[in-house]
């Protein structure tokens, strides 16, 4: 009995020694557990928590897990260790084995490379085919057409009938309909056109979104505690594996059909003609043919899981923040849609189709967008791993394979890089006194990351983002649906936990 009064007294002892020690801490550090339980106590508000923490520490803290499960890492906002980290010691940070097992879904595709002489290899390639005019012109008709034909008449129809409308789930199934015409050449429709108003449900859409969803949690869960789920096949894991399942099956079908249209068309498409066809995937094949190399089914569906991957929920989420302070700040409404006025419409008062001339005259918008991707990134962190020893500009030394996160959210609300206005919407701070764009490097705003591996889908998400925001903001006002919850959701994506509930009302222009 003594004994066990011992131990009772010795852990509460314990607990009331460290509450009282670490009542300011953001993050308590307790034996054995390490600081789990706080991540653990505030998930739901984990951006949040990360972003007091770093503040708190001065931009960088070492994160320390549960004893023997492996999950320490160095969390930091600081840009110049994201600068040393992303560019100035780019050889010296990999992905690691860590993240390789984490993303598993994305196979051997770009994002999950380490073998350095590869992915410059597959980036080049990449790269080229999105600077391609063809692409370009491909990617811009892409749009519009999903424009007119599916999300106007779809939010025009919800204007008429007084409807309440999830605008992430429509942006979510745009996007998506476009990364595939962009990836495959094919439309899967989950956003319906004008004939139809019914939004169906489609398994390896939602899919997407659960693969996004589990490897969150595989950050913050102890490996083996995943591992055993994935092993007997329950709770998240299970899901994991369906969607996966049926996401695959998705893919390998339209490569499948692509191989078949590749067979019928064989050396009699004109190369005149490519401008109307130019999705990637079709290019890649017809490269690879042309130089001898079959590119195997493997290979197709981990490029193009990369390509839709990153092609649909990570814009779709860049709208719906845009749109949410957009409608919640109406003066920069009216900046926007004035600037839309002036450089968009024709002498008879028509809207037209915005080029990309056109867009380079939309310095408001621009800034918009950015400051709306700075408070809320779509990929709200990243992480890198370290190979050899090393000494980050903050001072912390980094041990051989330690793993290294930054968080893009943070950065977006730290008051040493953007100000003591940091947290609000102002679209101005991106323009000169001279009306032109201010860049800001990308280790500062790092929305589309930084260094060698910057996102390449930059120039054709801007594209896409100023598209939808031309052609709704001139013909809808979007208001919030009193109420409504607007909360971060736990994933990979930035999305909104409850979707983004609005009310259309048609402008009179």
């Amino acid at each position: 009995m003594f004994m066990y009064i011992g131990v009772f007294v010795s852990i509460l002892s314990t607990i009331i020694f460290f509450r009282k020690h670490n009542r300011d801490e953001p993050i308590t550090n307790w034996p054995i557990i390490g600081m789990l339980p706080s991540v653990l106590q505030n998930l739901s508000n984990i951006h949040y928590l990360t972003t007091e923490a770093l503040k708190h520490y001065g931009g960088t803290l070492m994160f320390k897990g549960p004893w023997f499960t492996n999950t320490n890492f160095i969390l930091t906002s600081d840009p110049m260790n994201v600068h040393h980290i992303t560019s100035k010691n780019f050889g010296n940070y990999g992905k690691g084995s860590n993240f390789n097992e984490i993303f598993e879904v994305l196979g051997g595709g770009i994002i999950n490379s380490d073998d350095l002489h590869a992915w410059k290899q597959e980036r080049t390639m990449l790269h080229s085919l999105l600077k391609r005019e063809s692409f370009k012109i491909f990617l811009q008709k892409t749009i519009q057409k999903k424009l007119e034909n599916c999300l106007i008449p779809f939010l025009d129809h919800a204007s008429k009938a007084g409807a309440e409308v999830d605008l992430q789930d429509a942006f979510q199934r745009f996007t998506f309909d476009n990364a595939c015409c962009m990836a495959f050449g094919y439309d899967p429709n989950c956003l319906p056109n004008k004939f139809s108003t019914k939004l169906s449900h489609f398994a390896y859409q939602k899919a997407l979104i659960v693969l996004e969803d589990v490897a969150f949690h595989r950050h913050i869960t102890p490996r083996c505690l995943w591992k055993l789920q994935e092993w007997l096949q329950i709770g998240k894991e299970k899901k994991f594996k369906e969607a996966i399942e049926a996401f695959d099956k998705f893919l390998f079908e339209r490569i499948a059909s692509k191989r078949e249209e590749q067979s019928r068309c064989n050396n009699h498409t004109k190369k005149e003609d490519d401008n109307t066809h130019s999705d990637l995937i079709r290019v890649l094949m017809e490269e690879g043919a042309e130089k001898g190399k079959i590119m195997d089914d493997k290979y197709l569906r981990d490029t193009a899981f990369t390509l839709v991957s990153a092609g649909s929920g990570t814009v779709s989420a860049g709208l719906s923040w845009f749109f949410w302070l957009v409608s919640t700040h109406p003066d920069v409404e009216a900046k926007i849609f004035q600037e839309i006025k002036d450089n968009c419409v024709n002498q008879d008062g028509d809207w037209i189709a915005s080029s990309v001339e056109e867009f380079g005259k939309l310095v408001y918008l621009h800034g918009a967008i950015c400051e709306a991707l700075r408070l809320f990134p779509s990929i709200p962190f990243d992480h890198k791993c370290a190979i050899k020893s090393d000494i980050l500009p903050s001072g912390h030394h980094v041990s051989p394979n330690t793993m290294i996160l930054y968080s893009l959210y943070s950065m977006g609300r730290m008051e040493q890089i953007w100000g003591d206005d940091y947290l609000d919407f102002k679209p101005e701070r991106w323009i000169s006194e001279r009306g032109n764009i201010i860049h800001i490097p990308s280790y500062k705003f790092i929305a589309f990351n930084a260094g060698p591996r910057s996102c390449l889908g930059k120039d054709v998400t801007l594209i896409e983002m100023k598209m939808v925001a031309v052609a709704l903001l001139w013909r809808f006002h979007m208001q919030v649906v009193e109420g409504h919850p607007i909360t971060p959701r736990l994933s990979m994506i930035l999305a909104m936990e409850h979707g983004l509930k609005v009310k259309v009302t048609e402008r009179c222009t």
